[in-house]
């Protein structure tokens, strides 16, 4: 009798309730901390090790790198690999090594079994350089060379090699700027003298003297600009020739010498060798460089602002749009519609269409506002262009309306429960005193239920930010040329592709030539995003609880 009384006082179910919870929250934060664990800890500066290798009788190879992690397999396993394991070992543990030098191995990333490896040993002297091509190098530097001639050997001239890859990296950021701002407003200008051109020859009511005048006008500014590229690429091939000035030799574990120009080299460090305070600088620098900076080697290295970027604009110009017509959708059906047959199916269909696979809208946005729409607007608005496409290609806006109406429905949902949540006699006395239904809904009506339209702002974004599936037909890209903002009118470019974290998760995990590389960027930007998302939702609670408590403390 005491266990049914206490099933039927309800508190099973109060425990079991808790407990879910309590488990649920457990698996997020677990979830949470891996990401966080797996994707930190890659920038923080590895351990260098040296072994030898018995590769086969009597062969023996040194080894240079850096362990990843280790695991136990079946030794039938490894001897089907072609590694020598004796016949009676069952079991047998190896170790994954990065060792770099992909340009002289072929690959960067080789298990070794310990039954084969000699002794481990950290060499104060070993070196690892980040490059912008063919991954990192491990080896032991030798001299430090200036236009062919060494000017500094061994392990003593770290600091001159370490000032002259600072120096090499200047003039890349140099080069760069021009390439990018002053060649590219060239190219910009040169782009709109090829348009006006071709709109001259488009416009047949124009005299063919003024036509002729005009095409001049045009050649001569062509020709001037021309001028002035000479200039401006003169100055960049001056500072890549002072560039490859420098370089420096490295020995490889198995004794081969390679020269490598200061133009490919990031950076450069000795992870043996520092201190503590040193290896924090190292992390944090990194973190920043992988933060702020470009992908590069198909985006297994290099940094993730572009995407970073994208996913916030994007998220933007998604909520601006949504909005408003989730808002006003939700007014009309809850506070003018009448109610009916009609209205209800309205509602059963918002409620279907939350329920649609995101890529069915993807679909949808690639045939209605890529090739309807905007094939249409390049007709009518940018003929000279045609047949390259200006808004009749995936691009920014069409992923933000694409993103608005998967989410529509969940504002109009949470607006809708907002609205019925408001007393009606709230409404009553607002009438009784003499305001219009207009008036009663804009100053009353809405403000109370403006924290329920932040809830499904808050819902939709979660969503939104971290869709992909449409993202790919409507916009999202691999590596986006330019951002979607610069300082060029009109600023924001609607009409360019961008790149998107959640997008840049499933190509660095699943399309990377290098998979071992990519796998702790892949936790890596997976905690960006989740941590955007976060960040993006805290702003929208915090003003969502601001409006709460203004429009209660007014109520009172």
């Amino acid at each position: 009798m005491k266990i049914r009384a206490w099933f039927d006082s309800g508190s099973p179910w109060i425990w079991l309730t808790a407990g879910m919870v309590s488990l649920s929250m457990i698996m997020v934060f677990g979830l949470l901390m891996l990401i966080a664990v797996r994707g930190l800890g890659h920038f923080w500066p590895p351990q260098v090790v040296a072994f030898e290798y018995e590769q086969g009788p009597g062969q023996v190879v040194s080894v240079l790198g850096s362990p990843v992690r280790s695991e136990t397999v079946p030794g039938l396993t490894l001897r089907e690999a072609g590694y020598v394991i004796p016949e009676n070992v069952e079991l047998a543990r190896r170790n994954l090594i990065k060792q770099g030098n992909r340009d002289l191995t072929g690959r960067d990333f080789i298990w070794y079994p310990e039954d084969l490896t000699g002794q481990w040993t950290t060499p104060l002297e070993a070196m690892i350089l980040e490059r912008r091509e063919w991954g990192d190098f491990y080896g032991f530097l030798r001299q430090v060379k200036e236009e062919g001639l060494v000017v500094g050997e061994g392990f003593e001239v770290r600091e001159e090699l370490l000032r002259r890859v600072e120096r090499a990296n200047e003039l890349f950021t140099t080069i760069n700027r021009i390439e990018r701002y002053e060649i590219g407003d060239l190219n910009r200008s040169i782009e709109r003298i090829r348009l006006t051109e071709r709109r001259l020859e488009l416009d047949r009511d124009l005299e063919d003297q003024v036509r002729e005048q005009q095409l001049t006008d045009l050649q001569e500014q062509r020709a001037e600009l021309d001028r002035q590229y000479e200039v401006i690429n003169t100055r960049r091939l001056d500072l890549a020739a002072q560039m490859r000035r420098d370089s420096l030799v490295a020995e490889a574990m198995d004794g081969r010498l390679v020269e490598i120009p200061l133009a490919n080299v990031v950076h450069a460090f000795w992870p043996n060798s520092m201190s503590l305070t040193e290896k924090m600088g190292h992390y944090v620098r990194t973190i920043w460089n992988f933060l702020s900076g470009f992908p590069r080697e198909a985006n297994t290295e290099g940094g993730i602002f572009p995407a970073i970027f994208g996913t916030v604009l994007m998220v933007m110009l998604m909520s601006i749009v949504v909005t408003p017509l989730g808002v006003l959708a939700a007014i009309y059906l809850r506070e003018y519609a009448r109610q009916g047959p009609l209205v209800r199916l309205v509602r059963i269909s918002v409620n279907n269409l939350a329920g649609v696979p995101s890529i069915v809208f993807g679909v949808f946005g690639l045939a209605f506002f890529v090739y309807f729409i905007g094939g249409n607007l390049d007709r009518w608005l940018y003929p000279e262009s045609l047949p390259a496409p200006t808004f009749g290609t995936p691009g920014l806006l069409w992923s933000s309306l694409t993103l608005a109406l998967l989410t529509l429905p969940v504002v109009i949902v949470s607006t809708e429960e907002g609205l019925a949540r408001i007393p009606s006699t709230i409404r009553h006395g607002s009438l009784a005193l003499g305001a219009t239904k207009a008036e009663t809904l804009w100053r009353t009506v809405i403000p109370l239920a403006t924290p329920a339209m932040m809830t499904g702002l808050i819902l939709a974004v979660a969503r939104a930010a971290g869709e992909v599936a449409p993202l790919m037909l409507v916009g999202v890209v691999k590596l986006a040329p330019n951002l979607p903002v610069d300082g060029y009118f009109p600023y924001l470019h609607l009409e360019r592709k961008f790149m998107h974290l959640g997008f840049h998760i499933y190509d660095v995990g699943f399309q990377s030539p290098n998979v071992e590389a990519s796998r702790p960027l892949v936790y890596a930007t997976a905690l960006t995003l989740v941590l955007i998302i976060i960040v993006l939702n805290l702003t929208a609670i915090t003003i969502r609880n601001y409006l709460r408590e203004k429009y209660r403390s007014e109520g009172d």
